[in-house]
């Protein structure tokens, strides 16, 4: 709208025309203050309030999209959650010109953008906030000549928000309903939507309970003759109504209660009175005032009385005097009839009203608020009475607000900041407002107020007053006196009230008769709530009169309203038919100049569409700048003035664009703060992004650390329980024993069944078929050893025996020849709980004694290489029980209980291990007792295919040199024959072979040959057949190799291969030698110094002995060419031909050819076969966990198991494999 050519009247009604046939009901105007939207009513559903368009809206800024309400909303709550200050949208117009439509689509979005997600209490809300439009429409809104649901009712909803821009609560302030409508209407207008609801679709309960009919059968429903209205459904509203009681909370009770109410105000219309024959009123129908009475709990008769007699009392010098009871007439019974069914349903729509916002109260601290505040429109009837006066006066304020923020106090704040500015005449109607309100000089209010004071007992002679005292007022420009009626000239143009009446309208009191009549009441409903006040016959203060309320609670509102920033929507009612193709220019006409779209315009052109402090713009925009934030931080230490430039001149905003003033900034077009918002808004999702970038690079990184340490668990971790064991065992002995050296190696390992008792074959089989095991025993521990053996008077001796240990007994086996059969008992079984303690020596020696509770065959003795590891394992399977003692000597029981005592004795000659001799062991000297274990052996880097990442890994310098590729001949590579040009070839010469293919390139990983086939099911696992080559990208210590074949990966059997050594490539044959031609004439003497060129022939490897034409290879080492081109040897040639020619000139001798030089590379010889296997050895069945032992459990824990040995892999060049058996074998050989 601002961007018209010309800024009129006419030009803004044209557009709003052509916008409007077009179906685009919505211009706006922006401004520094918020978004001003004009609506022009399209009396038809355009479709454009959709969830699809409700979402296109959201996040959207004013400028992004259309034109809509929706877009109001948007910005009220975008403004409330990014500035934190509370926002207003005011809602004004004609009546029908779609205010009430506004306030609910603004309700619609902000419910749907506010939050909450599952929260059930803020869904509550908003499910409340929602409910209370058809429920307040059902009870405020009624059809009138210009609008099928104009609100005859003021509303304020407050939304209260938290901090996080949740709703957790609302408000809603009512403002003069219009109750006159209850008792009367004009033809062809309603009552209350509800009164038709409850006539219609009332439920059979309500009709038996309070005499409920159709519209037609009560008088206040059918005087104006209009039931039924185009485009409402009454039995589906009523059907609304309920469901948003439910929602708000409303109990059975209250409904009944409140429905109890509505028949009463209904049936109060069908009580009728007669003149009686002393001329005063009498009830008609005293079945009817029975049946009110019955529905108020009331006595009948209190009810009749207070309805046609009046109570008044007369009073003296301040006292009270006597009490008359005057009779009415009809006229004034029926007078206070509708006074009371005004009164019950005024005091009904109050209490529907606070019973709504105690549903509503706030969940939780509020810190903002949005207000939508629908009220009335601006009225001017044929016959304008005092609610067009308090309605007017109300749109009055409005106006006020609207002038006072967007035109006056826009220029007044450009003055006092001293921006340049062109000042825009506009008309302010605050003398139209004190007109109406003032006290000094009284207005009409106060006018009215004094008459009703002054002749409060007669209606007419109050009236007469007010048009004398309005005389007064007759000095204001926009007021007019006409007899008795007045004319006040508003801006939305002259209305003529009509004065008869309206004295009586203002006073707004209720007769005594009739709140002494409600307090009686046995309904609490009735006496308690609707009517709590009391009568206090000695207060003598004036009760405030309707003109003081309307003005207290305008004033009230205009002060909530400049508290917040507002938004407006100017509503505009094309016409008065509710036609959806008429336009009237001239209507509309009317309605744009009184709404001051033209100056708003204008002012919107001339000014600046934003402004804020210093400390708020730099506070708000600081992250723009590096000189003001870093990194989402506040780090200006200057003023805000300076940080304000900074900003403004980071981000190249023209100078045009903006100006300073003495407090504020001013940015003069919307486009500019927009501009800024969405760089706001991108700074915190790039630092986002980077948080995000951060966070993964965090999480990857983590992953990468633990599939290393995943890797190295796998690779390790059977070997890191082996460990944990051996540790264990130094913790046992604790420093008192002398260590073997083996023992501290670092590749020492307590792998436990040495013998393989628990799936080994052979020797293993025999050992499980001696023992003997119970039910859940398992063996922890295998090995061989000896046992002192008792000898009839003679000392005991050592006698070979075979251990095994299982988590229940330890079983010594022995080994015995009958003949030739070996067999193997099960000589002794000892069970863990009989075994108390173990003792060894302080030595280095081997011998542990057992020493068992109540044996009758005493202690037993046992010398093992792995003591150690034994001791660790009995403390395992006990649970730490069997203790562990080091002592110089040991005592020690033998059989019949006598004491016997091992001595220990260092002697450094012996050679190795220990002597045992009548309870002597002589042992050399070991490792000191506190020896550490050896670190690690360093261990050459590998990569592995689980890597993610592969570093380039630095090769030694000898391994780098090997992986070098070998130099290729030099007759690849280049000839000397093809390195200068040829003579032409003969007919009969053989064409030149191909070059020699390139040498194979090296492979990185080392490559092995199978030589048996393997084929396997089981995943992780790859086949092959005879001779395939693979590469080895992993050994293993188990016997499985991790190998690569055709790209694939897999674990397969090491002795299955061997290592594949490549041929080295045999060098490239030399070229055939070209068909010698006839030879020549010998020259003569004359030719040889010819200096004809002479061609040149191919290049012929010289002969041997008498002129033989077998060739010689061109090998690497013969001499270069020349600088000329000629080879040394051609040049030789040449020249002892010119001395044999010149000299003897006879034919010349031949000449060997020269030997090759020490560079030439020999022929190769041919490569051996190699040998034939040997046979294929047996390969254990590959265990799910890849053949790895498991790790040894700590004391009280499970029993480990040890891990299969690979079998000895065969090899080609060396004989069958004589690898120990055991471990213990292997320490034997070593030591």
């Amino acid at each position: 709208m601002t961007l018209l050519t010309k800024i009129t009247n006419e030009a803004i009604n044209e557009n709003l025309e052509k916008r409007w046939k077009n179906g685009e009901i919505y211009a706006s105007i922006i401004t520094y203050i918020g978004h001003v939207l004009i609506s022009v009513n399209p009396f038809r559903d355009l479709g454009i309030y959709t969830d699809q368009v409700l979402g296109s809206y959201r996040g959207k800024n004013l400028l992004e999209m259309p034109p809509h309400v929706f877009a109001i909303a948007e910005a009220a709550y975008h403004h409330m959650s990014s500035y934190k200050e509370n926002q207003c949208v005011i809602i004004s117009g004609e009546s029908g010109a779609g205010k009430t439509e506004a306030a609910k689509r603004i309700m619609q979005y902000i419910a749907a953008v506010s939050g909450g997600g599952q929260n059930s209490s803020i869904q509550e809300i908003k499910d409340m906030v929602l409910a209370t439009n058809p429920l307040l429409e059902s009870f405020g809104c009624a059809k009138t000549l210009r609008n099928n649901n104009s609100s005859r009712h003021g509303k304020y909803l407050e939304i209260q928000f938290n901090a996080q821009g949740e709703p957790v609560g609302a408000v809603i302030t009512n403002y003069l309903l219009e109750k006159n409508r209850v008792v009367g209407q004009i033809e062809n207008e309603r009552n209350f939507h509800v009164f038709y609801q409850l006539t219609k679709a009332a439920p059979p309960e309500y009709q038996e309970a309070y005499g409920l009919q159709g519209p037609e059968s009560f008088l206040y429903t059918s005087r104006s003759g209009c039931l039924d209205v185009e485009g409402i459904n009454d039995v589906t509203e009523y059907s609304e109504t309920i469901k948003a009681m439910d929602i708000v909370g409303l109990q059975k009770h209250e409904q009944d209660e409140i429905f109890k109410m509505l028949a009463v105000v209904l049936w109060l219309g069908n009580l009728l009175f007669v003149e009686g024959d002393d001329g005063n009123a009498a009830i008609s129908d005293p079945d009817v005032a029975n049946f009110i009475a019955y529905l108020m709990e009331v006595d009948g008769e209190s009810l009749s009385k207070a309805l046609t007699s009046r109570v008044m009392e007369t009073q003296r010098g301040g006292r009270r005097g006597s009490v008359y009871e005057v009779p009415l007439n009809v006229t004034q019974a029926t007078a206070v009839r509708d006074a009371l069914a005004k009164a019950v349903y005024e005091r009904l729509f109050e209490w529907i009203v606070q019973r709504v916002n105690l549903s509503l109260q706030t969940r939780g601290g509020d810190q903002y608020v949005i207000g939508v505040l629908d009220i009335y429109g601006f009225e001017i009837f044929d016959d304008n009475s005092f609610e067009q006066l308090c309605i007017n006066y109300v749109n009055e304020k409005l106006q006020q607000i609207f002038i006072e923020l967007t035109l006056k106090a826009e220029q007044e704040e450009y003055v006092r900041e001293q921006i340049q500015w062109t000042p825009i005449k506009f008309f302010n109607n605050k003398i139209v407002c004190d007109l109406i309100e003032e006290k000094r000089p009284p207005g009409v209010f106060a006018a009215l107020n004094d008459a009703c004071a002054t002749a409060h007992a007669d209606p007419s002679a109050a009236d007469n007053s007010f048009v004398q005292r309005l005389g007064f007022l007759s000095s204001n420009a926009h007021f007019e006196s006409r007899g008795s009626k007045f004319l006040i000239r508003h801006y939305a143009g002259d209305v003529l009230y009509n004065v008869e009446g309206m004295t009586d309208k203002n006073k707004d009191s209720l007769l005594k008769d009739l709140l002494n009549l409600a307090a009686a009441s046995t309904n609490s409903f009735i006496a308690q709530t609707l009517f709590p006040e009391r009568i206090d016959p000695n207060s003598k203060k004036r009760p405030p009169t309707a003109g003081d309320k309307i003005k207290l609670s305008c004033n009230a509102l205009v002060t909530k309203l400049m508290q917040c920033h507002p938004s407006y929507i100017r509503t505009i009612k094309p016409n008065d038919n509710r036609s959806s193709s008429e336009f009237n220019d001239k209507r509309v006409l009317h309605q744009v100049q009184y709404l001051g779209l033209c100056e708003n315009i204008r002012v919107r052109r001339a000014g600046f569409a934003y402004r804020t402090t210093f400390e708020k713009f730099v506070e708000r925009f600081y992250l723009l700048c590096p000189a003001t934030g870093y990194a989402g931080d506040y780090i200006w230490q200057g003023d805000s003035v300076s940080g304000c430039l900074e900003i403004l001149k980071h981000n190249n905003i023209p100078q045009d664009e903006w100006q300073m003033g003495t407090s504020k900034v001013f940015i003069r077009h919307p486009e500019t703060i927009f501009a800024l918002e969405n760089l706001r808004d991108k700074y915190w999702h790039n630092m986002a992004t980077r948080i995000q970038r951060a966070w993964r690079a965090y999480v990857r990184y983590k992953w990468e650390c633990a599939r290393k340490i995943q890797r190295f668990w796998r690779q390790n971790k059977y070997n890191i329980g082996y460990l944990q064991a051996r540790e264990y065992g130094h913790e046992l002995l604790g420093g008192r024993k002398e260590r073997r050296r083996f023992s501290l190696l670092s590749m020492r390992k307590f792998t436990g069944d040495y013998l393989d008792v628990r799936g080994g074959t052979g020797l293993a089989t025999m050992i499980r078929n001696a023992l003997t095991l119970k039910g859940g025993e398992e063996v922890v521990f295998s090995m061989r050893g000896m046992t002192l053996v008792p000898r009839a008077m003679r000392s005991s001796v050592p006698s070979p025996r075979t251990l095994v240990l299982t988590n229940q007994s330890l079983h010594v086996l022995v080994t015995t020849k009958n003949g030739k059969m070996i067999t193997m008992t099960d000589e002794k079984i000892l069970s863990l709980n009989v075994i108390s303690s173990v003792s060894t020596s302080t030595l280095r020696d081997d011998w542990i004694v057992l020493h068992v509770d109540n044996s009758p065959d005493g202690d037993t003795i046992l010398s093992c290489i792995f003591k150690t590891e034994l001791m660790v394992h009995l403390a395992q399977q006990s649970g730490g029980r069997i203790r562990v003692d080091a002592t110089p000597q040991i005592q020690y029981k033998k059989k019949g209980g006598k004491t016997v005592t091992m001595k220990f004795v260092k002697n450094e000659k012996i050679p190795r291990d220990d002597v045992y001799k009548s309870h002597v062991v002589n042992v050399p000297s070991g490792e000191s007792a506190n020896s550490a274990s050896m670190p690690p052996c360093p261990t050459k880097p590998r990569l592995t295919a689980t890597s993610s990442r592969k570093p380039a890994a630095r090769k030694p310098a000898a391994s780098a040199a090997r992986s070098a590729p070998r130099p290729k001949p030099a007759a690849a590579i280049s000839s000397p024959a093809t390195s200068r040009p040829l003579p032409p070839i003969q007919n009969n010469a053989r064409p030149t072979p191909p070059p020699p293919p390139p040498a194979p390139a090296t492979p990185s990983h080392p490559q092995f040959k199978a030589i048996y086939p393997f084929q396997s099911q089981e995943a992780g696992e790859i086949a092959f057949e005879k001779d395939d080559l693979l590469e080895i990208v992993e050994k293993d210590e188990n016997g499985w190799w991790l190998a690569r074949k055709d790209g694939k990966e897999g674990w397969v059997p090491s002795n299955y291969l061997e290592e594949y050594v490549a041929p080295k490539p045999t060098p490239a044959p030399p070229p055939p030698p070209a068909r010698r031609a006839a030879p020549p004439p010998p020259p003569s003497a004359g030719s040889a110094t010819s200096s004809s060129p002479k061609p040149r022939s191919s290049i012929s490897p010289p002969s041997i002995g008498g002129g033989s034409t077998a060739p010689v290879a061109v090998m690497p080492g013969i001499a270069a060419p020349s600088s000329n081109g000629v080879p040394p040897w051609k040049a030789q040639l040449e020249a002892r031909k010119a001395a044999a020619a010149g000299g003897s000139g006879g034919s010349p001798a031949p000449t060997p050819a020269p030997r090759p030089g020490p560079g030439a590379a020999p022929v190769p010889a041919a490569r051996r076969a190699p040998p034939a296997p040997g046979p294929k050895p047996a390969i254990p069945a590959k265990p799910s966990t890849m053949g790895k032992p498991v790790i040894p459990a700590r004391p009280g824990s499970g029993a480990p198991t040890p891990a299969p040995r690979a079998p000895p892999r065969p090899t080609s060049t060396s004989p069958p494999s004589n690898a120990a058996a055991s471990l213990a074998d292997a320490v034997s050989v070593i030591k």
